[in-house]
């Protein structure tokens, strides 16, 4: 087995492959501009088609009393939310941070009951407002953007455009206080066209920002929602630990009852014949002292792995990167950890990460059938702070097919994480391979 630990690199010196800070600072070059330069295109041509489900939502509301009016409420819903969606992913594309969907789950039952869910939902009405904003903005964002490029080109080539059109157009391009008479003059025109090529290479990427800011203002949800929404994940988390506890505690208390428990009893049996036997059979007391003696070392050995199932001394004394590497020593398949930890991290922290990654990397022994398996744990502290993301990543060359829905204990690890705020994710394509990304905010000593 090959175990390395490394330490971080120093916290001004970003690694490879880290994302970038959340921002909407400009980006340099040509490249970004002219993508965008695209993507203004395609956002012009949706603010029309929003305008169009605006008008659709308006026709359905105003023949809802109709009933006709109720699937085509719905059916607007829908086509606004997922153009919602789409508009939600340019912003975060743009902005570089998720911005996360609003709307309240719809309740089952039939199209009044839905109906009638979707319009008290806050984030629809929001919605709609985003689409009236959105056809408005979205031509002084990347609208004057895709302007400023089209009038680049059209003065750059002015001259071309007076020499191949009639007498009448083209000849009086700023009133008619300023007439051309000539191709000659027309040259006169082609200096504005840098000036506004100009104007669009240095504006684009804010006004694509400012479109985003607009957009993620609009759509995103409300501090109050995201309380709402934060206050239920934590009730939910704590439901969710309470029972992992209660189960915790009920497993304890079986293994004492039906291990340790039992053998105790056994060797008090067997301590009170050897003391009634004592003076008249001294052999069979001897036999009786072998058995007890091997019924405190079963007891011994039960307390120790009971013990460990709860907190591993080696957790304790060596901390994660040792407790890891441990596990690593024990597991029959061929196991690599690699570990980049600062300091120690908080015993709760540690003992959720240790499980976790104990728990995954039994399921891949159990279900993967593969032949190596790696662990990367890495601790990523924020600039200037010793708070940071704990990252750990079990990956094997098994035959693939893990999910969280699919019961091979990951909803568990899962659960266990949720008491921290920490999340899990899973890639695991038919065939293989297979890698469970965990991650848990915390602080490092």
């Amino acid at each position: 087995m090959t175990h390395t630990g490394e330490r971080h690199s120093p916290r001004g010196t970003p690694r490879s492959g880290e994302r970038p800070a959340p921002g909407v600072a400009p980006r340099a070059g040509l490249a970004p501009r002219v993508s965008l330069l695209g993507w203004s295109l395609v956002l012009l041509l949706g603010a029309v088609l929003g305008f169009g489900l605006l008008t659709l939502w308006i026709t359905s509301v105003a023949v809802v009393a109709l009933w006709v009016g109720i699937p085509l409420t719905l059916l607007s819903t829908v086509l606004v939310r997922w153009f919602a969606d789409l508009h939600r992913q340019w912003a975060a594309d743009r902005l570089g941070e998720p911005v996360a969907r609003p709307y309240l789950p719809t309740p089952d039952g039939g199209w009044p009951v839905r109906l009638w869910a979707i319009l008290r939902d806050p984030a629809t009405w929001r919605d709609w407002a985003w689409l009236v904003a959105n056809s408005i903005t979205g031509w002084f964002t990347y609208g004057l953007s895709f302007l400023f490029f089209l009038c680049g080109v059209f003065y750059l080539s002015y001259p071309l455009l007076y020499a191949l059109t009639p007498p009448q157009v083209f000849r009086t391009p700023l009133g008619n206080g300023f007439r051309l008479h000539s191709v000659q003059e027309s040259f006169a025109l082609v200096p504005l066209g840098p000036v506004f090529f100009l104007l669009w290479y240095t504006t684009a990427e804010r006004l694509a920002n400012l479109n985003a800011l607009v957009t993620r203002s609009l759509l995103a949800p409300t501090a109050q929602a995201q309380l709402r929404a934060r206050v239920a994940e934590l009730a939910a988390s704590r439901a969710e630990t309470v029972d992992t506890q209660a189960g915790e505690l009920r497993r304890i208390e079986r293994d004492l009852h039906d291990g340790a428990q039992a053998r105790l009893v056994s060797l008090g049996m067997s301590l009170g014949l050897a003391e009634q036997l004592l003076p008249d059979d001294p052999q069979a007391v001897q036999q009786l002292l072998a058995e007890a003696r091997a019924s405190t070392a079963g007891a011994l050995a039960e307390l120790r792995d009971l013990v460990r199932g709860i907190h591993p001394p080696v957790l304790a004394d060596r901390g994660l990167d040792g407790a890891l590497k441990a596990l690593a020593l024990a597991n029959p398949i061929p196991t690599t950890v690699v570990t980049r930890l600062s300091g120690r991290l908080p015993a709760p922290v540690e003992s959720a990460a240790y499980f976790a990654v104990a728990e995954a990397l039994a399921n891949a022994i159990k279900h993967a059938q593969a032949r190596r398996i790696q662990i990367t744990v890495e601790f990523t502290p924020h600039p200037g702070t010793t708070a940071g993301l704990l990252t750990m990543r079990v990956s094997d060359d098994g035959r693939g097919g893990a999910s969280p829905d699919g019961g091979t204990g990951l909803r568990g690890i899962a659960r266990r994480l949720a008491a921290f705020d920490g999340t899990l994710s899973a890639d695991s394509p038919p065939g293989g391979p297979t890698e469970i990304r965990m991650s848990l905010p915390c602080a490092s000593s």
